[in-house]
């Protein structure tokens, strides 16, 4: 009898020493999944802060590249725009806007969204922004307003509802920008004016 307690508690022991080193491996296993789970919040955060230098580095070629045509491109479609602003910022119902490029003259003004990929969404976004601009920029109330997209690359036919829509498509190509709509294009107005220069 005294042979077989000592082996139940030999086994009881050892029962022990087992639990033992398997809750000091699940505690090993936790610390080690909290620092993966921690490296990866870090490696997310870090590739997001490469995303937002790089598309924002990008962007603001692709602005100055739309940006040095524009003048040029629009006078020729009978837009007599001659001063160009970027990066033009209002706060408005409690809403943050911001228009890339506005190029303006006399009675008349563009407002242009640039976009690396141009999507549906974009189009939408900034033709909720055009239907505000005489809200979000008063001293611009009297103007004939008309809208322009500026992309490197066009996704879901966006260049084509962009036009739909009455909206100058402009499209960057390597070193310089070109208007794509057709000749006959007339361009919508947004502004309270009507259309004074002629636009074709």
């Amino acid at each position: 009898m005294a042979d077989e307690g000592h082996r139940d508690d030999a086994s009881a022991q050892e029962v022990w020493a087992i639990l033992r080193e398997l809750s000091e491996s699940q505690r090993e296993t936790d610390r080690r999944m909290q620092e993966t789970d921690r490296l990866m919040r870090e490696n997310a955060r870090r590739i997001r802060e490469l995303d937002e230098l790089f598309n924002g580095q990008w962007g603001k070629l692709m602005e100055a590249l739309v940006k040095g045509d524009l003048v040029a491109l629009l006078n020729r479609r009978g837009i007599e725009v001659d001063l160009v602003f970027t990066n033009v910022e209002r706060n408005h119902g409690g809403r943050r806007w911001e228009i890339d490029i506005l190029a303006v003259k006399g009675a008349e003004l563009v407002a242009v969204e640039v976009k690396n990929t141009l999507k549906v969404r974009d189009v939408d976004h900034f033709l909720d922004t055009l239907r505000h601009f005489t809200e979000l920029v008063p001293e611009y109330a009297d103007r004939a307003v008309y809208g322009g997209v500026a992309y490197l690359k066009a996704d879901e036919s966006s260049h084509t509802y962009a036009e739909r829509q009455g909206l100058f498509v402009i499209r960057a190509t390597g070193s310089s920008a070109s208007i794509t709509n057709g000749t006959d294009f007339r361009p919508r107005t947004f502004g309270s004016q009507p259309a004074l220069g002629g636009a074709r």
